[in-house]
């Protein structure tokens, strides 16, 4: 049997950004599983902005990770040891396996994936967990119809790009706000956003008027703060906004930040809805399905950006809170 498993757990509660002594890299012997568990080797880690709040000790959709355990993190892999009666070894899934080199599974939450159907991180990105937030936040909460504009801030990470191309496949005008000029240009010539907002050298209130002349019908917002405020000011009557995420305030040692601006939403009868994408968890492969069949006809991209080796975990975590990456964030534990 394999000698060694290392493993990230969790130090200490961090305070503004994690920083390296939040975290123990740890040593144990692979184990055994026992009936009905799994043995998984783990090859690529999914690094996502909704880490950050589960290492807090608050109350929230699941609870907080424990001081000592191994950090909570989707991942793909392949079986390497089964005693459970639904997987056999040389397969490969996806769920969560934390931050480790080897994962042992009860095979709750585990799904057989095809490392010949699409490239195994494509199951950590489009179609795994950020294009399910996507999928379901824009089409049952955001409710797109042909010629609405739709806005998506946070538009060249993991959800946001998948959100605007989803949003064109709906014959929707689709305008992004990102950061820097090379993020833009991505989402404009790439992936054919109608209009992209470079937040860090423009002022997005007065670009959003620019490009949204006749108002905002739906926003899929990923940041919150001054941008969810500047996009209430542009609401068409009737929009739908989907709260996904706040990025912009994860590491904050102050009050979260709430709109100032919530009032546009009685003036233009439009609703503000929170979504979470474990409640849409019975309809993640009619979803899958759909997404593969835009991506072999060509309607839909996937980017990911990845980072090599284990140790490299802390620092590249805090890549997202510096917006260094373009498209899907994945650390890449072992090569097969």
């Amino acid at each position: 049997m394999h000698a060694t498993n290392h493993q990230y757990r969790l130090a200490a509660r961090p305070v503004g950004m994690p920083k390296a002594e939040d975290w123990h890299f740890t040593e144990t012997p692979v184990g055994e599983p026992g009936d009905g568990e799994v043995l998984v080797k783990v090859l690529y880690v999914s690094l996502d902005p909704a880490m950050r709040g589960w290492m807090n000790d608050a109350k929230s959709y699941i609870k907080p990770v424990g001081i000592g355990e191994v950090m909570r993190a989707g991942a793909v892999g392949r079986v390497t040891a089964s005693r459970h009666p639904q997987f056999a070894v040389g397969d490969h899934v996806v769920g969560s396996l934390g931050v480790q080199e080897y994962a042992i599974a009860d095979g709750k939450g585990l799904t057989r994936v095809d490392p010949r159907l699409a490239p195994l991180p494509v199951y950590l990105s489009t179609l795994g967990m950020p294009g399910m937030t996507a999928y379901f936040g824009l089409l049952d909460i955001g409710k797109p119809q042909a010629g609405n504009t739709v806005v998506v801030s946070g538009a060249a990470g993991a959800v946001g790009t998948v959100v605007g191309q989803i949003a064109k496949i709906k014959d929707c005008r689709v305008v992004g706000i990102a950061g820097g000029k090379d993020k833009c240009a991505y989402l404009r010539d790439e992936l054919g956003f109608d209009a992209a907002i470079d937040y860090k050298g423009e002022d997005v209130k007065k670009a959003l008027a620019q490009h949204c002349p006749n108002g905002i019908d739906v926003y899929f917002d990923n940041v919150g703060g001054d941008i969810l405020d500047a996009a209430l000011t542009r609401l068409a009557r009737g929009a739908r906004i989907v709260i996904c995420g706040a990025i912009s305030q994860y590491n904050n040692t102050t009050p979260v930040k709430g709109p100032a601006n919530y009032l546009s939403l009685l003036v233009n009868r439009a609703s503000m809805t929170g979504m979470v994408v474990f409640d849409y968890a019975d309809r993640y492969a009619v979803a899958a399905r759909e997404m593969a069949g835009w991506m072999a006809a060509g309607k839909l991209k996937s980017r990911e950006d990845i980072v090599s080796g284990l140790d490299r975990f802390p620092d590249a975590l805090l890549m997202l809170f510096r917006g260094e990456n373009t498209g899907k964030l994945v650390l890449q534990v072992a090569i097969e």
